[in-house]
């Protein structure tokens, strides 16, 4: 039996969904009493259709995902997209890189927001950073 698209996407959705942390299942729970559809456009969308395509790996769909989101300036679902890219296996410190990446995409504001974010994230999961340096 074919699954629906809504099985597909809370299959692949709990592929980045963590135990602890900020979760979209919390927010489809949050948006039960306001707006169900788009929660439900949520996982049968994002994670039915768009995240369960070939050719990309999750990793890689949480990082473009991730910068996606900062240069947009979109702190709050940074904070849970930077929650799904550890779950997928992704380390805090290709998090910091990525971000770093982007400051003369985005520049220095919208970096040090997402930094503030990864930070938070961070602390939440008890992650610990290994700090790189360029030689000066």
């Amino acid at each position: 039996m074919e699954q629906t698209k809504y099985q597909q996407g809370m299959d692949k959705l709990m592929e980045y969904t963590a135990t602890t942390g900020s979760t979209h299942l919390k927010i489809a729970d949050e948006l039960k009493y306001i707006a169900p559809d788009v929660s439900r456009y949520i996982i049968e969308f994002a994670y039915g259709e768009i995240y369960s395509r070939s050719g990309l790996t999750n990793q890689q769909r949480a990082l473009v995902t991730v910068a996606s989101l900062i240069t947009q300036g979109s702190e709050p679902q940074l904070e849970l997209h930077i929650n799904t890219a550890l779950t997928s296996g992704i380390t805090a410190e290709e998090i910091v890189e990525t971000i770093t990446q982007l400051i003369p995409y985005t520049g220095f504001p919208r970096v040090l927001n997402a930094l503030s974010v990864a930070q938070k994230v961070f602390k939440d999961r008890e992650i610990t950073v290994e700090v790189s340096k360029v030689e000066q």
